[in-house]
Parts: C-alpha cells; sequence; structure tokens
C-alpha cells in the first residue's frame, strides 16, 4: 500500500468519524453546553475569592476560569469519538474495515482525528463565547491560537485511552462509563481553585494530577501572557498524553487483529 493511499484512507475516516461525532448530540450537548453554565455559575458565586492572599492576579475569576472551562469541555467531549469507535465495533463496521485493504493504523488515527479537531473547535467556542464578558489573554492572539491546539491535542490524548477501553470491550456503554473517571480527574486538579492556595490531601492529589498542570499551562497564556513554561505544559504535557495513549490503542489494536 502506498503512502498516498493511507494519507487519502486515514483523511476519509477521519471525515466520517467527525460526522459521527456530530451525529451524537446527546453526547456533545453536555460538553458544550455544561462548561460555559459551570463557568457562570464559578464566576458569581467564587467571584470574591479573587481577594484571598496568595490568589493570581486576575480581573475576575471568569478569568480565571477560561482554561478549565477549556479542560473541562475537552475532556468530556473526548469520549463521544470513543463511543462513537465502540459503536461500530458494536454494528461490525470496524471489522469490515479489518477484513479490507485499509492501513491498520489509518483505521486508529482517522477516528482519533475526528476527536483531535473537535477538541479544537470545542476550545475555541469557549474562548469566543467568554471574551464579550470582559475575558482578556494576556498572551494575545498568539496565546489563543496555542490553547486552540492545545484543546485538540488532550482530546486526542484522552480519545486514545477511551478508543483503547472501546477495542477492547467493543462497549460504547463501557466507553460512556469511563466519563466520572474524567470527572473526578478534573474536579480534584487545580481546574477551579489555585494548588497554592489548597491544603491537606486534597493538594497532594491535585500536585500529582496531570490535568493540574494542563489547566496552569493555559492559565498561565491567559494571566501571566506568552512563555516557553506556558507553551510547554499546555502542548508537551498533552502531546505526552497523546504518545502514550496511542500506543496504549494500537496495541489493543494489534491484539484485537491477531485474535480476529
Amino acid at each position: 500500500m502506498t503512502a498516498a493511499l493511507a494519507i487519502r484512507q486515514t483523511a476519509a475516516l477521519t471525515k466520517r468519524s467527525s460526522l459521527a461525532i456530530l451525529r451524537q448530540p446527546a453526547l456533545i450537548a453536555p460538553s458544550m453546553v455544561f462548561p460555559l453554565f459551570f463557568a457562570a455559575l464559578s464566576a458569581s458565586s467564587f467571584n470574591k475569592t479573587t481577594a484571598l492572599p496568595g490568589f493570581p492576579k486576575v480581573d475576575s475569576f471568569l478569568q480565571f476560569a477560561l482554561a478549565s472551562t477549556v479542560i473541562q469541555g475537552v475532556l468530556f467531549g473526548s469520549v463521544a469519538g470513543a463511543a462513537a469507535l465502540a459503536t461500530d465495533i458494536e454494528i461490525g463496521f470496524f471489522d469490515r474495515l479489518l477484513a479490507s485493504p485499509t492501513s491498520r493504523p489509518g483505521i486508529l488515527i482517522g477516528n482519533l482525528m475526528g476527536s483531535a479537531i473537535f477538541g479544537a473547535v470545542q476550545a475555541a467556542v469557549f474562548i469566543c463565547a467568554l471574551l464579550p464578558f470582559g475575558v482578556r489573554v494576556e498572551a494575545g492572539l498568539a496565546g489563543i491560537f496555542v490553547m486552540i491546539i492545545s484543546g485538540g491535542l488532550i482530546a486526542l490524548g484522552i480519545a486514545s485511552l477511551m478508543s483503547a477501553v472501546a477495542i477492547r470491550t467493543g462497549s460504547a456503554e463501557a466507553v460512556q462509563g469511563s466519563f466520572p473517571l474524567l470527572f473526578v480527574l478534573l474536579f480534584f486538579s487545580s481546574a477551579f481553585f489555585p494548588r497554592e492556595l489548597m491544603q491537606g490531601f486534597y493538594q497532594t492529589i491535585a500536585n500529582f494530577n496531570p490535568v493540574s498542570y494542563l489547566v496552569e499551562g493555559m492559565r498561565s497564556l491567559v494571566l501571566d501572557g506568552f512563555s516557553i513554561s506556558a507553551i510547554t505544559r499546555s502542548i508537551v504535557v498533552p502531546l505526552g498524553i497523546c504518545v502514550f495513549g496511542m500506543a496504549f490503542a494500537l496495541a489493543e489494536l494489534r491484539r484485537k487483529i491477531r485474535s480476529r
């Protein structure tokens, strides 16, 4: 199989994956609406916490919450792509792809790229939705671009991990059942409160939680401006998750092919 043919096949599967996500409104609507609702609720309830000693200098709590809003939506939205893959396995379409002369890595990458595109679109939508309410991104347009790329990478990484679950179980319900785990990871991080002001066991968990570093990288772009440290945390951390997730998903794909 030529590289050009494999690329065309992957592009076709990417288009199909993107459309499959859009056809799951019950999954994507909460990931688009709930983060914005929670951002508005948090800004109303916790705005006075910005006056606490040690709290980062912000214009408002909504500015502080921009990064967590993006991460929250992308984490939840990344489940939709893996659920679509599990549905393909349940109805037998995935087995037909494996039986056809289709690039094996392209089958997986095509499905995952739909999630990456959706994650990037989500990040852009959340940023554009909050900017009119006085939220300022100190890093400017370049910082916004990095946040959008980071959103796509985060979605790709989480979708890779969820796709491994989909290939292993062949069950959309099992993939959707992972949602509470993402919820716990998010809320036991520094997404909604700075780690410097946490105490005890909660702070310990947040220190080891990779979501904390994802959020803080984006937050640094919003609050502090463009810096190597912010770019590293916003791009390199999700890239690491992508590498691990892709390796895991490809290993599950090879196992499934051998078992056929």
